[in-house]
């Protein structure tokens, strides 16, 4: 059955997004051209361009995708209320976009880093209220006891620091395992430690 056009341009759209992520990981905004992510793609520049008008708006799609990841990711803050329950499923979530989405972790951190000079007031409007509904859910377990006082923001802060790291030092943590990536049972020991160290923080078992 032939395809429909949507389906087309959703597959084309999905692999210009993943080849851009990755090169813009490796080389930088400035350093990745559009027709280096078309090659990697397998698209002709000039689909890439119809799909995407400019590196900027390609760009900014790679971010805001990747933002629209990890809300998927803290759907859990809307779903439970266990506290153990929403932290734990929140920390496994997001270390595994690490390790499977590392290249989008670390152009995020490269955005960031220089002060969202492309992304800064779409950042603004799409992070700030996310991140103050998920404050004021922890200010709510902090409130009724369910959880030792902690700064909300600083929690968010610190999960954000141990899970990212396992993908913007990924060359870090493999060059410090003997030039390996970390194996599965490694890896699923890098979670339930993350997890414990964060969760007996704040008066918790993991």
């Amino acid at each position: 059955m032939a395809r429909t056009q949507d389906e087309i341009r959703q597959t084309n759209v999905k692999k210009i997004l993943q080849a851009a992520e990755q090169l813009f990981a490796e080389k930088g905004y400035a350093g990745a051209s559009m027709g280096e992510i078309a090659q990697l793609a397998e698209i002709p520049k000039s689909n890439v361009h119809y799909y995407f008008s400019t590196k900027k708006a390609l760009y900014q799609d790679v971010l805001l995708e990747l933002l629209e990841v990890w809300k998927q990711d803290a759907l859990c803050f809307e779903l439970y209320d266990d506290p153990r329950v929403v932290l734990s499923t929140y920390i496994r979530a997001k270390m595994n976009h690490s390790r499977n989405r590392a290249h989008g972790s670390k152009v995020w951190a490269a955005e960031v880093m220089q002060g969202a000079p492309i992304l800064k007031e779409r950042l603004r409007d799409n992070l700030y209220e996310w991140a103050k509904l998920k404050e004021s859910k922890i200010r709510e377990w902090v409130e009724s006891g369910q959880i030792n006082p902690v700064e909300p923001s600083y929690l968010l802060y610190m999960i954000w620091a141990s899970t990212q790291h396992y993908a913007d030092f990924d060359y870090q943590i493999c060059l410090l395992n003997d030039d390996q990536p970390l194996d599965d049972l490694q890896f699923e020991k890098a979670v339930q430690s993350v997890t414990s160290v964060i969760l007996r923080g704040i008066g918790l078992t993991a």
